[in-house]
């Protein structure tokens, strides 16, 4: 390859020069100019032949080229100012043999047109990128707060105030509870709640990873690591959740190498990329999750122990919705409300046949199955109200039971709650009757305006 440019001839190179970047100098250590293509001649008003030979300085207005030469430092996309036109100018320190011997200056864009013509092209890129950007650095935000996580349900509160309570400590957390009772909100609510707020949210489902990518994907990999690696490497989940926190879901679905694993990098705070020879300290605070019962599995050799106990610092047990029953119509009115602005519909409401029929059920999917059955019936409704022939079949013909099965089926609900019920039923048929007439029906209530106003901003009527 050298024999063949050394063979090329000078006119070409020149030519080369002139083509790849239009105007070229270059001086030597004393910033005399000792080349100098045409086309910046031209523009300069002068000639190859009266400009080689002469100080820089004598030949381009407010060059810099001298300067190069004297602190050996690059200029990169510096604006250049010559007969009255903002240009673009690279200048770099040549080196020949590690010695330095002068300097070389490049002239990107010749004027603003240029510049601007340039820009216009690359600027959607830069939309582009700012779009990906935000949507990335969106993706790794807690996006629930404590004022999502509803319920008067005794349990419920009590692992509410908990949590509330370690969100601002630095250890670690253990949420424990069936699938589907909101352990993803409750680990978005801590990290929101907590110091951390400022930095990433980084979710990892455990479960949900092939076990030959799980390591890649916690810890990160180097180039080269194996085939098919992207080109400088990649980091892992940990490392973007350096200063914040990382929610390892379904943790207890973690096989056991990939548990050691996990415990080195809790105990020792850094972690080694795959196919990486260093350590990477970290920062990051750990807040697991789990449907299952991670003591049995420790006593059966499915989890390790000492890393069941690195994570159990704060455990946090979620009720499932069949234990809290009282609180199924706030949260069915609050998933509701979540439906109505994803699917740009007016306000939806909940029939009281409905709510009595959900009571009903026994929810084994928790709170994630209602929302599922409540996103199913705004799918099929024509109005702003849910009935039960908008409810999925299987809740329809859920088999009827007897007025004591059924008494003993629900939960004792709190008075207050069940005067809600009543209160909100009463205003919808009153709202009814007076096809929606609120003044109408503040008389029939028997009840001021204002009031009725209040109430049905209250039930979200």
């Amino acid at each position: 390859m050298n024999k063949l440019v050394s063979k090329l001839p000078y006119e070409w190179l020149e030519e080369i020069i002139n083509i790849a970047t239009e105007w070229v100098v270059v001086v030597d250590c004393k910033g005399i100019i000792i080349y100098i293509n045409a086309a910046y001649c031209e523009y300069l008003g002068t000639t190859v032949s009266e400009a080689i030979g002469k100080d820089v300085r004598d030949v381009i207005e407010n060059t810099r080229m001298h300067l190069i030469v004297q602190t050996s430092q690059p200029e990169i996309a510096s604006i250049h100012r010559i007969k009255g036109n903002e240009m673009i100018a690279n200048r770099y320190p040549l080196y020949i043999n590690g010695e330095l011997v002068g300097a070389v200056g490049t002239v990107m864009f010749r004027n603003s047109e240029d510049w601007m013509a340039y820009s216009e092209k690359v600027q959607p890129f830069l939309e582009e990128l700012k779009y990906y950007k935000k949507k990335f650095e969106k993706e790794l935000k807690s996006k629930y707060s404590f004022d999502d996580l509803i319920g008067e349900n005794n349990a419920f509160k009590e692992a509410k105030k908990l949590a509330q309570r370690v969100a601002g400590s630095q250890s670690s957390v253990l949420l424990m509870g069936p699938s589907g009772t909101g352990k993803e909100l409750f680990a978005h609510a801590i990290h929101g709640a907590s110091q951390r707020a400022a930095f990433p949210f980084v979710r990892v489902n455990s479960a949900a990873i092939p076990e030959q990518l799980l390591e890649s994907e916690l810890f990160g990999y180097e180039e080269g690591a194996f085939t098919g690696a992207k080109k400088g490497g990649k980091k892992g989940k940990f490392e973007l959740a350096h200063r914040g926190t990382i929610f390892l879901d379904e943790v207890g679905d973690m096989p056991l190498p990939m548990q050691s694993k996990l415990l080195r990098v809790l105990q020792e705070k850094e972690i080694e990329r795959v196919g990486g020879q260093r350590a990477i300290p970290i920062d990051v605070r750990v807040i697991a999750a789990t449907h299952r019962n991670l003591e049995e599995m420790v006593h059966k050799g499915e989890f390790r122990q000492d890393l069941y106990y690195r994570l159990n610092v704060m455990k946090i047990d979620i009720p499932s919705l069949k234990k809290r029953k009282e609180d199924l119509p706030a949260i069915a009115h609050m998933l509701l409300k979540k439906l109505a602005k994803t699917f740009s519909r007016e306000q939806l409401a909940i029939s009281s046949e409905v709510i009595n029929r959900l009571l009903l059920h026994s929810w084994p999917g928790n709170v994630r199955e209602l929302e599922n059955v409540l996103e199913r019936a705004v799918n099929v409704l024509d109005g702003t109200k849910i009935y039960l022939h908008h409810l999925p079949l299987y809740l329809q013909e859920e088999p009827l039971v007897t007025q004591a099965a059924q008494q003993e089926e629900r939960p004792i609900v709190p008075l207050k709650q069940t005067l809600a019920l009543a209160e909100r039923s009463a205003l919808e048929q009153a709202l009814k009757k007076a096809e929606n007439n609120k003044v109408e029906a503040a008389k029939l209530l028997g009840i001021g305006k204002t009031s009725l106003y209040d109430k049905c901003k209250l039930y979200g009527l």
